[in-house]
């Protein structure tokens, strides 16, 4: 029983402070005066009364009506009723009154008031029956308003007199004494919410989706604010969306309408629920971490850094199509063609309630089973019960969903188990819905008419709850007269009586004293328990718990105990996969369990050790849900199984097992804790009453179960809970003494377990419980590599309390520590009493010490142990120079992360985990050892990479089950996509660990290079005195000397362009002049002293020239190095040699190409307007059109320019100062812009002139920022935004031409939008014409970018991928190909890891890139590229044009030369780009070089035939371009290699050089083997452009990234040996395998396949081999052998058919090259791995598959010859004209050539069905000198121009005749 009204409150606007800007109100009047005890005052309820504030109004509004929900400190709800009504404002109306008195008394009218003030009355009660004081206070206003003959005072009192049931749906009738009837309607059940119709308003306003957010954000415990401009509908909100948790109650602030005064609560850390007027809109958008929802429009805002949990399906689209068919019932029958009749409007009350309902139905869903997770601790007095919260998701199959978890974790839930928990109290709708409905809601899922009504028939209980007596509503309340507010004549409310009011309340409080209440008894009974927990999602069982995998877990601990050691080595590895399974470790437990109740628990030692194997590799495959489930069952056993050492001193399994870090989690102590409490609870109260006071725990350890007698703790819990009440004192107070006593033994016994398992065997090691000592292994890293070392299994334990102590203390302490903690909550849980509590203190240290005691002599008796016979440690092999630094470590390897050598969903060999040895030489680190499974124990498994490349390292803790013991462990990650995951044997002791690492840091980053291996072989450290800075002039002047005589006696040398391409041999470097410092010549050239360089005097102009980079460009003829008066005319470029001293820019070659015209003095300046001093120079030309390729770096700032800006410029163009600011670089770039036009407009008629389609947009910029909106795109759609630029490319290879306006678009990864139709361009008669230059810079430089119309140049702005983004992808790149763990998610596919690297991506754009610049140079114009700082993306571009352009490149001798001037010379940052100098260990690898060559291997699987090496080249290089083995890649530039002495080699003097060159490597690896020579390589046909297809599907993996060769290690590091007598070959590989047998594992991840597999190509060059070897010949080299090979293999099909057939629209033309592969009767030859012996049939290039050699031959009278003879025929490019015997076949339609009459095989041929026109020509150079004029004629086809001669001009005629005539038959 209730009062209806706790107090009555007149609030009124306060005049007092009306002048202070902003209004209040103030308490006028309350009723009772005093607080009642069981009811306190609400403090600051004038705040709610006008939650927008106190404000006076112009016009009198009508009344308002809302209720505030106040909460007190006790949790206690308060409902505010509020009545507001406007009345004239006093004081303003009496000036007003004194103003016109005079003329008031003339006319006899009241002037009306002008001011109106707030006024609210207010009733305050603990009931929530808001019509009720709708009601109350209506009447009371009513009263007053109409002025009617009642007294306010009664009708006040009579509010207090009315005393109300809680509930049991009684009904009670009242009136206030005013005529009035009401009716309070009492619910059924007071837990059940009432809401009356606000769910379905709530539905209404916000919709499905919006109210599911919302309610998953309501129980995740977001912050929610409803916003609207009505108090009332606020209200509603707020209570319906409370009403949706139940049975869910939410213990977080809840205030559904909050005053503007306190907006700033909305600031608080904690969740919430809150209304707000939609007046403050503007203060709640300021708010990042509040989900808002407009009741008014609709709508909800989520930020962004709010992560909203959605329902587990299949809950949430049951759920929302649950609500779909309540809200639109018409849904169902919308398509119906005849549909039934429209429904009648449903009652809102009956849509509230079954709306309703199904969210009870989700909640009986969700928490199905919980009672069964319930934890019962102690029964009396008061139950305490826990939930086990693992054990529920882990059943439920939820274990990975937020939302679930996260619900369990509120507070919500926790109120939820403390209310409903006890098993015998009131129960209600939910509760049995939960026990008895779940079942069939399952069922009724599919079902919808099913569906719908069990919801009807809930919602109908629902409604009955709220209104059990519908027939007697029956109400009378009058209300005031219409327009009784507007009233001018209205007199303030009046003040009541205060003192009537009291006696009245006091009256009836003494009649109600005097009636007996009459009390309604509480209905309880023993709450059901309901169906066992089940897995909400339907899963299949895994393959794991298969009936087979249990039978082999059961047959290995049968063989264990049996003693049969072979058929449990047999089975063991089979029994430890089988572990990975859950229902194979339940299995583990049971059956070890059936041995402890045989008392079969004391084991020999190899039984000991088999046992403890199984029990580890249990505990390790525990996943999160069931961790502490298998750890449980074990922790019984592992103080049960034990093992003799010696008389008297037994081992037990637990100081075996005390690695996992299970045993280190307080909450898996809590849970198991509590669980065995139960039982003995349980067991409490099954047993006699002469057994209840001791409790046997050894039953319980040794197996024996408890007598079940059918009846849970449950059950027993909610009988003695009935029974409580009737029992005596006495025997209450003997059970509480029992269950207290139960428990407090159980915290003994749990203190003994927890010394147990956590006092190490080996207390010295202190290793329990404690940080890792990052000590000398932090220190030595200096932060070089990562900083991600892992910590300790387990936290401090002072993390809790914010600090940790400093002191170091030993592993007791931190032992007893823990279960300190451990103790004080259970117990303090518990209800166990302090002196109890304390005497524990008092125990635990004594226990502590006495066990470690113990454990001193275990451990000293079982080091004397036997040790087990372990694998014998394998020696590497090592190259020559190669030393172990660190002999190796007895460890066990671990998988990467990649399933093929597990044996586990891919099946095959079990080739890891394997055991053996870690080494550290001067070069790698090295794991060798063998398999652990002995089936395949045969094998040799060996995983190495260089030290350099070594990215990432760090402190591991993986729980070894192969061994018991083990240390921690080590991770050592590579980027040569190697990982190294090694645990050590208990042998190795941690000193050697850290001697290990200390070794690693120091080879890892050595002081110099000539530390690294690539000095190491026979080489001895050069002392290199660098100068002191304060000589470094003098240094510089002293080498200045040198040069300038060398080049004085050098003479003056012209290179021409007829030199020869190719290297010189050594001979010829060999005859070179020397020079002397005694010479006296001075240097004409004064060059600033920049350089500390201290040069050696063979530093000559001559060893320049030997430089690729001159020798490409003598191959160019892109200029001379002469003076200029022997220059030719022509010549428009030049090769200084100004930064030979590298002065100018030091990460430039010694020798630059740039414009004839400029002055070397003026470079220096230019340079310093350019980033890194990087101008501009020529690396390239084409050699048809004459384009060139320029490079640079990025231009310098406006900051940096206008340092040397020149207000009037010279030359008939002016440049914009504004950007290009420094004169000498306008001279500069204008004399560039005039060389390239004035050879543009020389070599203009040899080209075709094309026009480009499009021009360089001027709003290309404004465009592409427009389209920077779209970068943040899905990997899907950038992959799919090549389309255009596809069809673009496709419609312009025809012309040769390439629309430059979308270049700049298409860079950035975007397409070129398509021109706006309604705007018109504005015609520019410069923008309509090609220009010979385009200039490719950064987006940033475009501002203040003018070009005037001559300077025949146009700027293309562009974006390119910043480093920063290489390297993100890179490291997911990483985590994709080598993960270092099994992905848990099943989801996280490796195709979907590397989409996510965008890896692709980024080589995608950089095709684009490089194929657009390329298309550009081969349309003529001219490219200058000004990226970055000049040494990573343009490098990448022009090294890929030029590949893409020129096939001098695409062979072996030109890749290399590539790779040296570009990559080497001028300057990549390969030292720290790939982190190989100690300088570069702060920053992340970036794989600048090997996206590279990642392009490079696309373009390659797209054009097989135009590269003259393999993938394996490729590969080979990436390899070693990290490896420091070869000194190539050690350095920056190649001033930095001159400052080292590595730049030049002197050839006479053999003891100079230093290091080895990876080109000479490659040279000799050549010569020896076709290892790196692609069999389809054609050279005489590929001679055009390549255009690889770029879009994404046409881009793959390589192969380079996920492959591994266990059997040997990587296949690059070869070693170049004398030749052996036993062996033909004279390459060897580090293999490093053990003595061969004849068994053999073929696996892709052991083997390298390719090799393994014999192919016809690599056997017929043995064989050829052996028997040269045989008849004592000198073996043959195989590049001539194989060149006879491929010339007898020529059929009559020709090379020209199969290139017929690609088109060069073709997007890859592969399957033309094996058609052709097929006519020559051989395969295409993958890469192979490297290392087989070539005496054997295996591939040294590889192969797919075996294959026959045929030779195909013809006879010449088989073919059908209509007219032959001798024809002369001209070359492709830069070749002659060469007589042929030429053949025309009109049968076949071919002109076929044989070079003479009699040849058998045809040379080429042409296709006449490709002939366009045959028309007579005019002699061209180079022609025969004897020919007639009249002789020559072409042949044009569709793809190339043949040119012919004949012996003379009738002869021609007859020719053209045959061929016309014949073209004209077809």
């Amino acid at each position: 029983m209730a009062r209806l009204a706790d107090y009555f409150i007149i609030v009124g606007f306060d005049n007092g402070k009306a002048g202070s800007g902003e209004g209040s109100g103030k308490i006028i009047q309350r009723f009772p005066c005093k607080d009642w005890t069981d009811a306190s005052f609400p403090q600051g309820i004038e705040l709610f009364c006008q939650p927008g504030g106190w404000q006076l109004s112009r016009e009198r509004k009508p009344p308002t009506f809302f209720v505030v929900i106040l909460t007190d400190s006790d949790s206690e709800r308060h409902y505010c009723a509020c009545l507001t009504f406007y009345e004239a404002e006093i004081n303003l109306q009496g000036a007003k009154h004194e103003e016109t008195e005079g003329e008031g008394e003339e006319t006899g009218l009241i002037q009306p008031a002008q001011a109106f003030a707030p006024k609210s009355l207010v009733l305050v009660s603990r009931l929530d029956y808001p019509e009720i004081f709708r009601a109350c206070l209506g009447l009371i206003y009513t009263v007053h308003v109409d002025n009617l003959n009642i007294s306010l005072e009664l009708l006040i009192a009579n509010l207090f007199r009315c005393i109300v049931p809680l509930a049991g749906g009684s009904q009670k009738l009242f009136s206030l004494g005013a005529g009035d009837r009401q009716l309070i309607q009492t619910p059924l059940c007071d837990s059940l919410p009432i809401t009356g119709t606000s769910v379905a308003v709530l539905f209404q306003q916000l919709g499905i989706q919006n109210i599911l957010r919302l309610f998953c954000a309501v129980l995740t415990e977001q912050k929610i604010v409803f916003h609207s401009t009505s108090y009332q509908r606020l209200s509603d909100a707020c209570r319906a969306l409370e009403a949706l948790m139940f049975p869910l109650k939410y213990s977080y602030p809840y205030i559904p309408v909050l005053p503007g005064q306190l907006l700033e609560v909305l600031s608080s850390p904690t969740p919430f629920i809150i209304g707000v007027h939609s007046s403050f809109h503007n203060e709640i958008q300021e708010l990042l971490d509040v989900i808002t929802a407009d009741l008014d429009g609709g709508t909800i805002k989520i930020p962004e850094c709010i992560h909203l949990c959605d329902l587990p399906e299949p809950l949430l689209q049951q759920t929302q199509a649950a609500l779909s068919l309540i809200l639109h019932p018409d849904l169902e029958v919308a398509d119906y063609a005849f549909p039934p009749l429209p429904l009648p409007p449903c009652n809102m009350k009956i849509l509230d309630k079954e709306l309703r309902a199904v969210f009870l139905r989700l909640f009986a869903r969700l928490f199905q089973g919980y009672r069964s997770c319930l934890q019962l601790i102690r029964i009396h007095a008061e139950p305490v019960i826990r939930f086990h919260k693992a054990a529920f998701l882990g059943q439920r199959g939820l274990i990975e969903n937020d939302f679930l978890t996260k619900v369990l974790d509120g507070m919500a839930f926790v109120g939820f188990v403390s209310e409903r928990g006890p098993p015998y109290r009131t129960c209600d709708l939910f509760d049995e819905l939960v026990a008895y409905e779940t079942e069939r809601i399952e069922r009724d899922e599919g079902n919808v008419q099913k569906m719908l009504k069990h919801i009807r028939e809930l919602g109908e209980q629902l409604l009955k709850n709220e209104n059990p007596n519908p027939h007697m509503s029956f109400q009378k309340v009058p209300r005031p007269t219409e327009g009784s507010h507007l009233r001018v004549h209205v007199l303030p409310f009046p003040r009541v009586n205060e003192d009537k009011v009291q006696t009245l309340i006091q009256e009836g409080n003494s009649k109600h004293q005097s009636v007996m209440p009459t009390t309604i008894v509480e209905k309880k009974c023993v709450v059901p328990a309901g169906p066992s927990v089940a897995s909400l999602t339907d899963k299949a069982g895994s393959v794991f718990n298969s009936a087979r995998r249990l039978e082999v877990v059961k047959n290995c601990i049968a063989y264990i105990f049996e003693n049969k050691l072979l058929e449990t080595e047999k089975m063991l590895q089979a029994a430890l996969r089988a572990l990975k399974g859950k229902a194979a470790r339940q299995c583990l437990t049971d059956e070890l369990s059936l041995r402890v109740q045989e008392n079969r628990t004391i084991l020999d030692h190899q039984q000991f050790d088999y046992i403890i194997r199984m029990m580890n590799c249990a505990l390790q495959n525990c996943s999160g849900s069931e961790e502490y489930g298998v750890a449980a069952a074990l922790l019984p056993l592992t103080t049960a199984f034990c093992r003799k050492l010696s008389p008297g001193v037994s081992q037990f399994a637990y100081t075996c097992v005390q690695d996992h870090p299970i045993w280190a989690t307080q909450q898996f102590w809590e849970v198991t804790f509590y669980n065995d409490a139960q039982s003995q609870i349980r067991s409490l109260y099954l047993t006699d009453k002469g057994d209840r006071t001791g409790i046997n725990l050894d039953k319980r350890i040794k197996g024996v179960a408890p007598p079940d007698n059918g009846r849970t703790a449950m059950d027993l819990a909610a009988e003695e809970m009935r029974m409580w009440p009737s029992l005596g004192k006495e025997k209450q107070q003997e059970l509480l003494q029992s269950e207290e006593s139960t428990v407090y033994s159980l915290a003994i016994h749990y203190a003994s377990l927890m010394v147990y398992l956590l006092v190490p065997l080996d207390t010295s090691q202190n290793k329990l419980l404690r940080p890792s000592a990052t000590g000398d292994w932090e220190s030595g890293t200096n932060s070089i590599i990562t900083t991600s070392m892992a910590g300790s299994v387990a936290e401090s334990y002072d993390t809790e309390s914010g600090f940790e102590d400093a002191e170091v203390m030993d592993a007791a302490h931190y032992v007893v520590r823990f279960i300190t903690r451990f103790i004080d909550k259970v117990c303090t849980e518990s209800g166990v009493t302090q002196d109890h509590i304390k005497s524990l203190h008092c125990m635990i240290p004594g226990n502590v010490a006495m066990h470690i005691e113990t454990l001193e002599v275990v451990y000293r008796e079982s080091k004397r142990l036997p040790p087990i016979m372990k694998p014998k440690i394998l020696q590497p092999a090592l190259l020559p120079g190669e030393k172990i630094e660190f002999e190796g470590l007895r460890v066990f390897l671990y998988p990467d992360g990649r399933e093929e050598a597990t044996g586990g969903i891919l099946g095959g060999p079990n080739i890891l985990p394997a055991e053996g040895a870690l080494f550290l030489t001067t070069y790698r680190i090295i794991f060798k050892g063998t398999p652990h499974d002995h089936i395949v124990g045969e094998q040799t498994v060996i995983r190495s990479f260089p030290i350099t490349s070594v990215i990432k390292e760090k402190k591991i803790h993986i729980q070894n089950h192969l061994q018991q013991g083990t240390q921690e462990g080590l991770q050592f990650q590579s980027s040569t996509f190697q990982l190294i995951s090694v645990t050590f044997d208990e042998e190795v002791c941690v000193e050697f660990v850290d001697m290990f690492k200390k070794h690693f840091l120091k080879l890892r980053y050595p002081h110099s290079i000539f530390s690294t291996f690539a000095f190491a072989i026979g080489q001895t450290m050069p002392q290199i005195a660098l100068p002191k800075q304060k000589e470094k002039n003098t240094s510089f002047r002293t080498f200045s000397k040198t040069i300038a005589k060398g080049a004085k006696m050098a003479g003056k040398i012209t290179m021409g362009r007829q030199s020869s391409g190719k290297k010189k041999t050594s001979d010829d470097r060999g005859s070179r002049l020397g020079f002397t410092e005694d010479d006296d010549v001075s240097d004409d050239s004064e060059l600033p002293p920049s350089s500390t360089l201290k040069a050696s005097e063979k530093s000559t102009m001559e060893q320049l020239l030997e430089r690729a980079c001159f020798r490409d460009y003598q191959r160019l003829g892109v200029g001379t190095i002469s003076s200029s008066s022997s220059r030719s005319k022509t010549e428009h470029f030049k090769i200084t040699a100004v930064n030979r001293m590298y002065s100018i820019c030091r990460s430039y070659p010694g020798l630059l190409v740039i414009p004839q015209c400029i002055q070397d003095s003026s470079l220096e300046k230019v340079a310093r307007c350019f980033r890194q001093n990087r101008l501009p120079v020529v690396c390239w030309k084409h050699f048809r059109n004459k384009a060139v390729l320029v490079r640079a770096g990025g231009f310098h700032g406006r900051g940096v320019a206008s340092l040397f800006k020149s207000s009037n410029p010279p030359g008939a163009v002016p440049v914009s100062s504004e950007f290009l600011s420094s004169l000498e670089q306008e001279k500069y770039l204008q004399a560039l812009v005039s060389a390239i036009t004035a050879s543009y407009k020389m070599n203009a008629n040899s080209i075709r002139t094309v026009r480009l389609n499009a021009a360089i947009s001027p709003v290309l910029a404004r465009r592409d920022k427009l389209s920077q909106t779209n970068q943040k795109s899905s990997f899907k759609e950038r992959s799919q935004t090549q389309g255009v630029l596809a069809t673009l490319r496709c419609s312009n290879r025809n012309n040769g031409r390439v629309p430059a306006a979308d270049i700049g678009a298409r860079l950035a990864g975007k397409d070129a939008p398509p021109p706006v139709s309604n705007v018109a361009p504005t015609y520019n008669p410069a923008r309509s014409r090609q220009f010979a230059l385009y200039i490719f810079g950064e987006r940033s430089q475009i501002r203040g970018f003018k070009l005037e119309l001559g300077l025949n140049c146009e700027f293309v702005p562009v974006e390119v991928t910043d480093i920063r983004q290489v390297k993100a992808s890179f490291k997911k790149l990483m985590r994709a190909c080598v993960p270092s763990t099994v992905p848990a998610d099943s989801e996280t596919t490796f195709l979907k890891t590397l989409a996510d690297s965008e890896w692709l991506f980024q080589l995608q754009k950089l095709l684009l890139f490089s194929t657009s610049v390329s298309e550009v140079l081969e349309s003529g114009c001219s490219v200058l590229l000004c990226l970055e700082d000049g040494w990573d993306i343009t490098t990448q571009v022009v090294s890929l044009a030029q590949l893409l352009c020129d096939p001098f490149y695409r062979t072996l001798e030109g890749f290399q030369m590539l790779i040296e001037k570009e990559w080497l010379s001028f300057g990549h940052k390969f030292s720290q780009r790939s982190n190989l100098a100690s300088n570069s260990q702060g920053s992340d690898f970036t794989p600048i070089f090997l996206q590279f060559l990642d392009c490079v291997h696309q373009i390659h699987k797209q054009y097989p035939m135009a590269f003259e090496f393999n993938q394996y080249y490729l590969k080979f290089l990436a390899y070693h371009s990290v490896s420091s083995r070869f000194k190539t890649f050690l350095l920056d530039s190649d001033y930095e290699r001159l400052e080292h002495g590595t730049l030049f080699e002197d050839k006479g003097d053999k003891m100079a050089k230093k290091g080895l060159c990876i080109w000479e490597t490659i040279e000799r690896i050549h010569r020896k083997s076709p290892v790196f020579f692609n069999y389809l390589y054609v050279q005489s046909e590929w001679k055009r452009m390549l255009r690889p297809s770029i879009t994404m599907p046409n881009l793959t993996k390589w192969d380079y990234y996920t492959e591994e060769t266990l059997s040997s290690g990587p296949s690059y590091d070869w070693v170049i040996a004398n030749v052996k007598p036993e062996t033909s070959e004279d390459t060897d590989h580090i293999n490093g395998a053990a003595p061969q047998s004849k068994r053999k594992t073929v696996w892709p991840c052991y083997d390298d396949v390719s090799s393994v597999q014999p192919d016809g190509i690599t056997t017929l060059l043995s064989e050829i081999e052996k028997l040269e070897n045989k008849l004592t010949q000198s073996p043959e080299r195989w590049h001539s052998v194989w060149s006879r090979t491929r010339s007898a293999s020529r059929d009559d099909s020709g090379l020209d058919s199969t290139l017929k057939k690609q088109s060069p629209d073709t997007a890859g033309p592969i399957p033309n090259d094996f058609q052709l592969c097929q006519r020559r009767g051989l395969l295409h030859l993958p890469d192979s791995g490297l290392g087989e012996d070539h005496s054997t049939p295996s591939s040294a290039n590889g192969v797919g598959q075996t294959s026959s050699f045929y030779t195909q031959f013809a006879s010449k009278t088989d073919e059908n010859r209509s007219f032959e003879g001798i024809l002369y025929k001209r070359g492709a490019l830069l070749k002659g004209w060469k007589p042929r015997w030429f053949v025309l076949d009109v049968t076949k339609h071919q002109l076929r050539y044989y070079d003479s009459k009699e040849d058998t095989n045809c040379r080429g041929y042409i296709d006449l069905a490709d002939v366009e026109m045959v028309t007579p020509s005019t002699p061209t150079i180079g022609a025969p000198k004897t020919a007639n004029e009249r002789a020559f004629f072409d042949v044009k086809t569709t793809k190339r121009m043949y040119n012919f001669c004949a012996c003379d001009a009738q002869i021609a005629h007859l020719w053209i005749d045959k061929i016309q005539s014949c073209i004209s038959d077809a």
